[in-house]
C-alpha cells in the first residue's frame, strides 16, 4: 500500500523541479519620465527608429545612414515592444506617415563565467538609456545536479523621444539573468519577457526600480 503512494511522491517531486527548472526569473526594471506621458491620448501615433539606442535620431523607422541592418534578434524586440506600446493604446504610424513619439530600443545578451563575471563576447545592439539599478552580472544560478549552471544577461533597454525636438519623454530598462539551455533565452520569449516586464503598469513610477515576476 505505501509503494503507489511513494511513486505518487516521487512524481510530484520530479514536476516540482521540472518547474523550477523552467521558472522565468524575476526582471529588474527601472523607469524614469516626464509629465508629458500622462498628455497622450490613446491614437497617440509612434514610429520605431532601427538606429540603435545610442546612435544618431532618426524621425522614420528607417536604416540611417552607416547603420548596419538590424538583426533578426533586434526584430524579435522590436516586434514585442511594438505589442506593448499598441497595448497602451498608441498606435503604429504608417509608411512615410509622421508620429510625434520616436521609440528608440536597444537589446544586449551575453554569457556570465563560471566566476561570475561578465564574458567580454556579448551579442546586441544601442546603449544603455542612463545610470540605473545594480547593472550586468545578476549571478549564478544553482545547478542541483552539481555544478554552477551558465547564466545569460538579458536587457532591454526603451526610449521614447518627442519627434520634433528629440527630448526624451520616456525611457526604461529591464533586465534578468536566465540559464544559457532554457527556453527563457530564446530571442522571442527573453524579448516578450523583457517588453512585458518593462511596460507593466505604464508608465511606472519614475526613477523606482522594481522587481517584476
Amino acid at each position: 500500500m505505501t509503494r503507489p503512494h511513494s511513486a505518487a511522491l516521487l512524481c510530484a517531486a520530479a514536476f516540482a523541479l521540472a518547474g523550477c527548472a523552467t521558472a522565468v526569473p524575476p526582471v529588474e526594471v527601472t523607469r524614469f519620465h516626464t509629465n508629458a506621458v500622462a498628455g497622450w491620448a490613446t491614437g497617440t501615433r509612434y514610429a520605431i527608429a532601427t538606429a540603435p539606442l545610442d546612435g544618431p535620431a532618426t524621425d522614420v523607422p528607417g536604416v540611417a545612414p552607416g547603420t548596419a541592418m538590424p538583426s533578426l534578434e533586434w526584430n524579435s524586440y522590436r516586434t514585442a515592444v511594438d505589442q506593448q506600446l499598441q497595448r497602451q493604446g498608441l498606435v503604429a504610424a504608417g509608411v512615410g506617415e509622421r508620429a510625434p513619439l520616436l521609440v528608440r530600443i536597444a537589446f544586449d545578451r551575453s554569457e556570465q563565467l563560471p566566476e561570475g563575471r561578465r564574458s567580454p563576447v556579448s551579442v546586441g545592439v544601442g546603449g544603455s538609456t542612463g545610470n540605473y539599478g545594480s547593472g550586468v552580472g545578476l549571478g549564478i544560478g544553482i545547478n542541483l545536479g552539481g555544478g554552477p549552471k551558465r547564466m545569460a544577461d538579458l536587457q532591454l533597454s526603451v526610449r521614447i523621444d518627442d519627434a520634433a525636438t528629440g527630448q526624451a519623454l520616456w525611457e526604461g530598462r529591464a533586465l534578468t539573468a536566465v540559464p544559457v539551455k532554457a527556453p527563457a533565452n530564446q530571442p522571442s520569449l527573453a524579448a516578450a519577457k523583457l517588453a512585458e516586464a518593462l511596460f507593466k503598469d505604464f508608465p511606472g513610477e519614475s526613477g523606482r526600480t522594481i522587481s517584476v515576476k
